[in-house]
């Protein structure tokens, strides 16, 4: 049976509307799209970041009466693959799955351009977000591969955008007046809990002893490859069947996890941030961090895998202050600037460019050379169009100079989301409506389903001040001139929307300077941050048709 917000996505999209569907884990994001490419003709080409997302979705639909499903990817046999292509080809196929980097390649472009393409759907839609937790270079390339294919229509699916961040999706992607259906956050059956340390050590054997202690299967996220090691080594110890995950494991390892813990053959894995994407469980009771992750937006996606059946799951995070500077140190960016001047001036005697053609001449691939053409692409000292890429009539050095700072905004950006998830640790209110506003949902009363509202403090008054001295407030925040999705402007760091608001503080996403939080106090006392529209801008429910502007 379709649910309202799927119906109300797919009807505008029959029409050729574009669509950005914002929507929790769970809820039937594929639908939105395998149903519409049903009654539409040619292929539907599905860009997923992940081979074995590709695989879990292709599973997904490998049943007798379902449409042909394919994938063309580089841990296929090329015989396999060009078996693929000829279904494709040939019609045989409904559904093509490619990785963003395949579609970079002019090979890929061609062959999809002789067919008649319906559908471009964009999964994991906010890994397009330059700045996002989950950023893969090669999304912003989706742009100028749906010009390519004859501008289909667009859907973009995600389970975590903020509503800054849906704006990113919808200009990196040149979505054409897009019904956004945003909606269902809330996971009320997920039991929410951050408990606080001082000594590492201590921390360490209290995780042990709460994975321990847990009904699973579950997963125990850690900051780092030997972490991972070391905490699934401990439980294994404990008679716990605990299996490592990382990025430095061969691919062939990770996937024996991953389907061992599909199966039921792994009770816990302890993984990094690696592990989860597109992860189909939906009996996993637990998730917990032995640290503070690097952002809101990787913590909700990464608890969102708890509890995906109804049932009730733990959500447990081991917070000491000091793992945050492991997390700033994963925010530094280092630009290669003499390669981004190589490729500025690449382009520049030779516009427009290929980026293929960039490549050979080059000779240089994956994701260095995305990140460098990414960066001078927003910086504005390259263009994106049909033809391939334009240079900006700017000397080198200036181009260098503009993307070394467009850099730098971003690694404050990121480095100002470590602070927010210092402020979700140590706040004091509804863990749950903390979340929520972030996304631009409001909670009107708290959960009573995480620690703060257990113990208390969730009803009280705030006390800690964010600014020094500053005296603390008490804010009706989904009433106030401060409400979430405000567009405000601050007098130093210029235009920001306000992301989340408690009794004593607002928490704004500056274009500038990325989140900070002010006491509630101190703007009033001193003028510096002021609404920037008549009244905020309302989050986008599902069910409802409103395009980003």
């Amino acid at each position: 049976m379709l649910r309202p917000e799927q119906l109300d996505a797919m009807v505008p999209l029959l029409g050729g509307r574009d669509v950005l569907a914002v929507m929790a884990t769970g809820s039937g994001k594929s639908a939105i799209y395998q149903v519409p490419s049903l009654l539409l003709p040619g292929v539907t080409v599905v860009v997923s970041p992940l081979i074995a997302l590709q695989n879990d979705q292709i599973a997904g639909l490998d049943h007798s009466e379902a449409p042909e499903a394919v994938a063309i990817n580089s841990r296929q046999r090329e015989s396999e693959n060009e078996a693929n292509w000829r279904a494709v080809l040939e019609h045989d196929a409904d559904y093509v799955f490619l990785a963003p980097e395949q579609l970079t390649k002019d090979e890929v472009l061609e062959r999809l351009k002789s067919v008649e393409v319906s559908l471009l759907v964009v999964d994991e839609a906010h890994c397009v977000a330059m700045w996002g937790h989950d950023f893969r270079p090669e999304y912003l390339r989706l742009g100028d591969v749906a010009e390519a294919l004859g501008r289909p229509p667009v859907v973009a699916l995600t389970a975590t955008a903020s509503p800054p961040v849906r704006e990113d999706i919808v200009e990196a992607l040149r979505m054409r007046d897009p019904l956004v259906v945003a909606g269902g956050f809330d996971r009320p059956n997920l039991d929410i809990e951050v408990r606080r340390h001082t000594d590492d050590g201590e921390k360490r054997r209290a995780v042990v002893e709460a994975v321990a202690s847990l009904p699973g299967p579950g997963i125990l996220y850690a900051a780092t490859r030997k972490d991972t090691e070391r905490y699934a080594e401990a439980l294994r110890e404990r008679g716990i069947d605990a299996c490592p995950y990382h990025a430095g494991m061969r691919a062939a390892e990770r996937e024996d996890v991953h389907l061992g813990f599909l199966a039921g053959r792994c009770d816990v894995v302890v993984a990094t941030s690696a592990f989860g994407m597109g992860i189909d469980k939906p009996d996993v009771r637990f998730v917990v961090h032995a640290s503070i992750p690097d952002s809101v937006d990787s913590y909700y996606q990464q608890i969102g895998r708890a509890g995906r059946d109804g049932e009730p799951a733990t959500v447990l995070m081991f917070y000491r202050p000091e793992d945050l500077s492991l997390a700033t140190f994963f925010t530094t960016h280092n630009p290669d600037e003499e390669l981004i001047g190589r490729v500025f001036s690449a382009v520049r005697s030779s516009s427009p460019m290929r980026l293929g053609r960039l490549r050979t001449e080059l000779d240089v691939r994956g994701r260095r050379l995305a990140n460098a053409v990414n960066l001078l692409e927003r910086c504005g000292a390259l263009v994106s169009g049909r033809r391939g890429l334009s240079a900006a009539d700017i000397p080198r050095r200036k181009a260098v100079e503009r993307a070394r700072e467009t850099a730098a905004s971003g690694e404050r950006l990121d480095r100002s989301r470590v602070e927010m998830m210092r402020g979700y640790a140590e706040t004091r209110g509804c863990r749950r409506r903390f979340l929520l506003g972030y996304f631009g949902e409001t909670l009107s009363d708290p959960c009573g389903r995480c620690d703060t509202c257990r113990d208390g403090a969730s009803d009280e008054v705030a006390t800690v001040s964010v600014l020094p001295g500053a005296d603390t407030a008490q804010v009706d925040c989904e009433t106030s001139v401060f409400a979430p999705n405000t567009h405000v402007v601050h007098t130093e760091w210029g235009p920001g929307v306000v992301m989340t608001c408690e009794h004593d503080r607002v928490t704004v996403l500056f274009d500038s300077e990325g989140y900070r939080t002010l006491s509630l106090d101190a703007v009033a006392e001193s003028g510096v941050l002021k609404a920037d529209d008549p009244a905020p801008a309302e989050p986008v429910p599902a069910h409802a048709e409103e395009p980003v502007a």
